[in-house]
């Protein structure tokens, strides 16, 4: 058995969210390489765009679409032209997220809000529109992007633990809801990675960005944080046969933080 027949995700159509950097992005190269036909998503039109263009100069097959993920007529209006384009969706990598480190008392309404339709509801929006288009076609994969602070809590971080933690649970009663369509959903939890999202976060702590990043691996067993590289492994994983079997779980990618 080669490599192609391995992962099993030559020729299938999968949609990522948040896709302009980071995370989203990694993730959208790597299962171009690996056959995919990725349809990326984000509110960053000009990164979006020209992002696609370079993995299509590079050979992979990928198409960018803005989408305002928060926005429901935006995600059925996405999904419906992927369906007339591509005809399918195999897989859906809900990955789009924000953070705001405030605690409680800090955080404005308007930000708790923010921080929980980028994060969660989006989750919501685009698996509303997706899974009849996979059930259609005889099932698929689900990735959601949780978070170590999903899991547990953190510090400064309220809306986003809140958030995560629904990620979390979401994923498990999605798995429940739709594995007699043979749709598996399963989520990732990263632990902090050196995407635009974390150096971000040093700005809103008012911290020094370099000692930030160090500061945020030193204690971690594998004494570093994470690449969007390291994730989209993962990714790619829970999107491929590989994981044919699994659904309904929680993949912890952090360098060993949580343990």
């Amino acid at each position: 058995m080669n490599y192609e027949e391995l992962i099993g995700v030559k020729d299938k159509v999968a949609v990522i969210t948040g896709a302009a950097s980071g995370i989203g992005l990694a993730s959208s190269k790597l299962l171009a390489e690996s056959g995919c036909q990725v349809i990326m998503l984000d509110i960053n039109s000009e990164e979006g765009m020209k992002q696609a263009k370079i993995i299509g100069e590079n050979g992979g097959k990928a198409t960018f679409f803005t989408c305002d993920v928060t926005s429901s007529e935006n995600c059925q209006t996405v999904i419906e032209k992927i369906e007339s384009d591509y005809h399918k969706v195999d897989i859906l990598f809900n990955n789009a997220g924000v953070i705001r480190r405030k605690n409680t008392v800090d955080h404005s309404e308007a930000d708790w809000d923010l921080v929980m339709n980028v994060s969660l509801k989006s989750v919501f929006l685009l698996s509303k529109y997706a899974i009849p288009l996979m059930a259609k076609n005889g099932g698929g994969s689900i990735i959601n992007t949780g978070s170590g602070w999903g899991l547990k809590g953190g510090d400064n971080a309220v809306s986003y633990c809140a958030a995560k933690a629904g990620v979390v649970n979401v994923t498990k009663a999605m798995a429940i809801d739709h594995g007699g369509d043979n749709i598996r959903v399963n989520c990732i939890c990263p632990g902090d990675t050196d995407t635009p999202l974390l150096r971000g976060e040093a700005e809103q702590l008012k911290l020094d960005e370099k000692e930030f990043l160090v500061s945020s691996g030193i204690d971690r067993p594998l004494r570093r944080i994470g690449t969007p590289d390291d994730i989209a492994k993962g990714v790619l994983y829970l999107a491929s046969d590989l994981s044919a079997w699994v659904s309904g779980t929680t993949l912890v990618v952090d360098g060993g933080g949580l343990a």
